[in-house]
């Protein structure tokens, strides 16, 4: 049985992948922080108690800032495939705690990387690139597209890129960078645009909120599914050598197409309800995004099967499902 360790496993890709692996018959392990409050949502139809025989997922205590908790759990493990996954991940946000993100978005992955090199074991790692790297490189991106990075986020995820292939060269260790766009689900969380507007939109559709504020509704992202883009992170460290890959749908919309889109699956107008404010506008902002991903078609035999609409349709039934559970319990007094 393969071991597999995810950092970022209570997040949306952490969750997707955790469940595709334990599929594949992987034990899963995932690092978590310690809080006052749990935030295993996503996973917690996947856990079972540490001592039931039958688990096959665990997870560990521990912090992407501190290097002794990585190397500690990594030698105990001793997992076969590392996905790191972990990061401040919110590009909005890394411009007001730019610090936090490089610690965590940037330094988190040096950590993890000599943790293997110290402890010696022979795992796989995978690291989660991000389609802001491009910046504002001109459409499309591919792996030879030269990086442009316009936020804190996409600079920490830059410093990434390049240790892993530094650490590929001098160590020999087995790292890959999966150059994600955008992608998204019903597991995404309610501050990132996509699910905003979903959360939001069927929430008006009920009578429970009148208005949505936006920012940048002309910027254009590849956007695709999230449980379609982790089997794509198997597949990459499944490859018989380790490399980069772009990992995208090839095509392209507006923010504005997508609040267009779904409004109109509810029967709405965005214009009666959507208003702009400047305080979601980015201080410099990635106007296109576009992927290529032809090497990972031809490589990996990788393709994306959830289409744009698609992704709509699932992220609107189960935020519409969502309100109407919290329009019962408002009418219930709750």
């Amino acid at each position: 049985m393969k071991k597999a360790f995810i950092t970022g496993i209570t997040g949306q890709d952490g969750s997707y992948l955790a469940e595709f692996l334990l599929g594949k018959g992987y034990e899963v392990h995932g690092l978590i922080r310690r809080a006052s409050t749990f935030n295993t949502d996503r996973i917690d139809h996947l856990y079972k108690d540490f001592h039931d025989p039958d688990a096959r997922m665990y997870l560990h205590y521990g912090d992407l800032s501190v290097s002794a908790h990585l190397t500690n759990i990594l030698s105990e493990i001793r997992p076969d495939e590392i996905y790191h996954l972990g990061a401040q991940s919110h590009v909005r946000v890394s411009f007001d705690v730019p610090e936090y993100t490089g610690d965590i978005t940037g330094l988190g992955t040096i950590r993890l990387l000599e943790a293997i090199r110290k402890t010696g074991i022979k795992a796989r790692f995978y690291q989660a690139s991000s389609s802001e790297m491009f910046g504002a490189a001109p459409p499309p991106q591919n792996e030879l597209t030269p990086f442009q990075p316009r936020s804190p986020y996409a600079a920490a995820k830059v410093y990434s890129y390049y240790v892993i292939k530094n650490y590929r060269d001098a160590y020999h260790i087995f790292a890959c960078n999966g150059i994600l766009f955008n992608h998204e689900s019903p597991r995404r969380g309610e501050t990132f645009v996509t699910r905003k507007i979903t959360r939001a939109a069927t929430r008006i559709k009920l009578g429970l909120q009148d208005k949505l504020y936006l920012g940048n509704l002309d910027a254009k992202r590849d956007w695709g599914y999230a449980g379609d883009y982790v089997e794509a992170m198997w597949k990459i460290l499944q490859h018989d050598t380790p490399d980069d890959f772009v990992i995208a749908t090839g095509e392209t919309h507006s923010v504005r197409e997508f609040v267009e889109r779904v409004f109109e699956k509810l029967d709405l107008d965005y214009r009666d309800h959507v208003e702009i404010d400047e305080r979601y506008f980015r201080p410099t902002e990635v106007d296109v995004l576009l992927g290529d991903a032809t090497k990972a078609q031809k490589l990996l035999g990788w393709k994306p099967k959830t289409g744009f609409d698609q992704l709509i349709d699932m992220m609107v039934g189960t935020d519409l499902e969502l309100a109407k559970k919290e329009m019962i319990l408002k009418d219930a007094g709750y």
